[in-house]
C-alpha cells in the first residue's frame, strides 16, 4: 500500500512498521497519556489502523479492556482517545 499524505502526516499501513514501531505504537496507545492524534502524527497511522493492530498483538480480553478504558477515558475527555 502506497503513502498518502493527510494534515502534513505520512500516512502509513500497519504493514510497513517494523517490529519496533509497532512495539512502540503499541505502548504509547497502552499509554493514557497518548491521543490516537499523536500516534498519527509520529508513526501516519489512522485510529482504525491502531486498533487493528492492538487486535492482533493483545489477548483479547486485554484488548477488550483497552478498548472499555479509552471508551470511558474519552466520554470525559474529548483530547483522549
Amino acid at each position: 500500500m502506497k503513502s498518502k499524505i493527510a494534515n502534513g502526516a505520512v500516512m502509513r499501513d500497519i504493514t510497513q512498521l517494523s517490529e519496533s514501531e509497532k512495539s512502540e505504537v503499541i505502548e504509547m496507545a497502552l499509554s493514557d497519556h497518548t491521543s490516537f492524534g499523536q500516534i498519527k502524527q509520529l508513526y501516519g497511522l489512522l485510529e482504525k489502523d491502531v486498533k487493528k493492530l492492538m487486535r492482533q498483538n493483545l489477548k483479547t480480553g486485554s484488548y477488550q479492556a483497552w478498548r472499555k478504558r479509552v471508551r470511558q477515558f474519552s466520554d470525559r475527555r474529548a483530547t483522549y482517545k
